[in-house]
């Protein structure tokens, strides 16, 4: 889909309008139409597409005009206005935006109201001026007013630019729209009320308990994945006990092997050739007539 961007060209007698006006658009908003202080009366000289992609003096800006509503600013927007503005090696993007009064009687209702579609042009990088309350339909008086002429689509003056493909205002709207719900839980959420998001009193109730029921299920998400790193950690301790059990195990049998073991030192160790002395019992006879006298036991070794 292609969008008209309507161009209006300054040739080489033009120098007194731009030449003390400078571009302060990097550093500040891009100014308003009927605040900036340039009122050059000087005559103009009409360019064809083909004189003004030449390029003029660096002083010579060639004038291009395009105009819209704005609304929703999104990078759709800032792309077409790049390309407008880079039609030439040297220009000047003056940009018009419609009013409210003027977009509702012949497009509809906007989201953002003109005072906040103006700004956000004043504060892309491509625009050098903005024109509020710009007319639907171009006339020679607009454009002899910001130093132009209208040139029927013949005369070759208009230059489409290429949409930017998956983006636009109707598409953000859209996808609001289709989400609804979850905009206006996540807005109740922040403090806004009801009232300011135009909800019924059940709607309310209704979102603000999905709201409940999403914590909940949080927090037990939260539960759960505390539980599965407790466990994880506890496993990872049991493995880690494990492997040392099983280190130290092997050490105290190699030990063990090291000193009880066929080849191990305790067998080698020699035993005392001393013979022990025999242990000697001595008995006692009873006496005849009498009685058994004690038993001494002596061992001696």
């Amino acid at each position: 889909m292609e969008t008209k961007t309507r161009i209006k060209l300054l040739g080489p007698s033009d120098l007194t309008l731009f030449c003390k006006q400078k571009n302060y658009t990097l550093t500040a908003p891009a100014p308003f139409a009927d605040e900036t202080s340039c009122q050059c009366q000087a005559p103009h000289e009409k360019l064809t597409i083909a004189q003004a992609r030449l390029g003029t003096p660096v002083d010579r800006p060639v004038r291009v005009y395009a105009d819209g509503i704005f609304d929703l600013f999104h990078s759709g927007h800032a792309r077409a206005l790049m390309q407008a503005k880079t039609l030439f090696p040297n220009s000047y993007l003056l940009v018009g935006v419609c009013s409210d009064d003027l977009t509702h009687k012949f497009k509809g209702f906007t989201v953002m109201n003109e005072t906040e579609r103006y700004e956000a042009l004043r504060h892309c990088r491509y625009v050098d001026e903005v024109i509020r309350d710009a007319p639907w339909t171009l006339t020679p008086e607009f454009l002899e007013k910001h130093k132009g002429f209208l040139f029927p689509l013949c005369s070759g003056m208009f230059v489409p630019t290429q949409r930017t493909e998956g983006i636009s205002t109707s598409d953000i709207i859209t996808r609001i729209v289709r989400d609804y719900d979850v905009y206006a839980r996540r807005n109740l959420q922040r403090g806004y009320t009801a009232k300011e998001l135009n909800v019924s009193f059940i709607n309310e109730k209704k979102y603000r308990f999905q709201n409940q029921v999403d914590k909940m299920k949080e927090k037990v998400k939260n539960v759960e994945e505390k539980s599965k790193e407790f466990v994880y950690k506890v496993e990872e301790k049991s493995h880690d006990l494990i492997q040392k059990w099983e280190e130290k195990s092997r050490e105290f049998i190699g030990n063990f092997l090291e000193l009880f073991g066929p080849d191990g030192a305790w067998p080698s160790i020699p035993c005392d050739p001393t013979p022990s002395t025999p242990a000697k019992v001595e008995t006692c006879s009873p006496a005849p007539g009498g009685t058994a006298r004690q038993s001494h036991l002596a061992f001696s070794t």
